[in-house]
C-alpha cells in the first residue's frame, strides 16, 4: 500500500501547481492585451505605415512648409464586400504641414444594408509617423443601404518633422491606402444622412 507523500513533497507540488496556473493566466492576459498593445505601438512609432491622429487644435499649431510632397490615394475592398470604393482624385500635391481634404466615394452594389470598416496604412512605411489624420471615415464603421452612394472625406497633413528625419526626408510620394471589410458585428441601421459622412469622420 502506497504511503502518503511527505509534507515537503506535498508543499512542493502545490507550489509547482500554483506556478503553472499563474503562468497560464499570464499567457491568457497577454493574449488579450497583445492586440491593443500592438496597435498602440504602431500608432506611436508609425510601424508598418500606421498613420497618426491629430486634433484640429494640434493641426492649427503646425507651420506650413514651402516644400511639397505628392500624396497618392488607393482604394480596395475585400473580395466578399459588394461595394464600389474609389478615390475622387488619384493624387494631390500638397505643402508639408498644410491641412488638406481628400474625398473617397463608396457605393453599396447589393440589395441589403451592409456595414463596413476600413483598415489603412501609408507607404513607404517610414512616412507613417508623419502622416496625420484630423478627420477620417476610417475612425468608425460605415453603413450603406442598398444602392446607397456616399462621399467619405479625409482631412490630413504631413508633419514638417519629416524633413528632419534621415530615413524619410527624401520621400517624394506617400500612398494612402484603404481596404474596406464587412463588419458583421454591427447590425445595420436606417441611415439619417444620404451623403458626406463628415459627422462620422470626427
Amino acid at each position: 500500500m502506497a504511503t502518503a507523500p511527505a509534507p515537503a513533497l506535498r508543499n512542493r507540488n502545490r507550489r509547482v501547481g500554483a506556478y503553472a496556473l499563474a503562468g497560464a493566466l499570464a499567457m491568457l492576459g497577454l493574449g488579450y492585451a497583445s492586440v491593443p498593445l500592438y496597435r498602440l505601438f504602431c500608432q506611436v512609432t508609425g510601424f508598418q505605415g500606421t498613420t497618426q491622429r491629430a486634433t484640429v487644435e494640434q493641426a492649427a499649431g503646425i507651420k506650413v512648409s514651402p516644400v511639397t510632397v505628392s500624396v497618392r490615394f488607393d482604394a480596395n475592398t475585400d473580395r466578399d464586400l459588394p461595394w464600389e470604393f474609389k478615390p475622387a482624385q488619384v493624387t494631390q500635391t500638397v505643402h508639408i504641414g498644410a491641412r488638406n481634404l481628400a474625398i473617397y466615394t463608396a457605393k453599396n452594389l447589393s440589395d441589403r444594408p451592409i456595414t463596413g470598416r476600413a483598415s489603412y496604412n501609408v507607404s513607404p512605411d517610414d512616412a507613417g509617423k508623419f502622416f496625420n489624420k484630423i478627420q477620417c471615415f476610417c475612425f468608425t464603421e460605415q453603413t450603406l443601404q442598398p444602392g446607397e452612394e456616399v462621399r467619405m472625406p479625409v482631412t490630413y497633413y504631413v508633419d514638417p518633422s519629416i524633413l528632419d528625419d534621415p530615413e524619410a526626408k527624401d520621400i517624394q510620394q506617400i500612398t494612402l491606402s484603404y481596404v474596406f471589410h464587412e463588419d458583421r458585428s454591427v447590425v445595420p441601421a436606417t441611415p439619417s444622412k444620404p451623403l458626406d459622412r463628415a459627422d462620422n469622420a470626427r
